[in-house]
């Protein structure tokens, strides 16, 4: 089970883009994400007519590596750091280190 999936929003701690806020996008491998709106570059592009592509510039995200953020904890208001608990179940879930709260809740 992963700390961060699809769809946590995280804060960025450390970087150019140090203090912004975004949704996790993708999870890429073991070791990068793709958050909306954040590590963004110019991409430049040639006009392709047959796909009907016109050319120019378009900025997209590029992958941040998962040690340069954290889940953004919306009680706190802070990151905090993920850890796991097995239910009474068997279900394990994943909780806020600082609070003890679920994170999926």
């Amino acid at each position: 089970m992963r700390k961060i999936k699809k769809g946590d929003e995280i804060i960025v701690i450390t970087g150019k883009d140090k203090g912004k806020r975004g949704q996790v996008l993708t999870v890429i491998g073991e070791e990068k994400i793709l958050v909306a709106n954040l590590n963004l570059a110019k991409k430049h592009t040639k006009p392709d007519p047959n796909k009907g592509v016109s050319g120019g510039i378009v900025e997209k995200e590029m992958p941040l590596d998962i040690s340069n953020v954290a889940v953004f904890n919306t009680t706190t208001k802070r990151a905090d750091r993920i850890g796991f608990r097995i239910l009474d179940d068997g279900k394990k879930i994943r909780v806020f280190k600082s609070t003890n709260e679920a994170v999926d809740a």
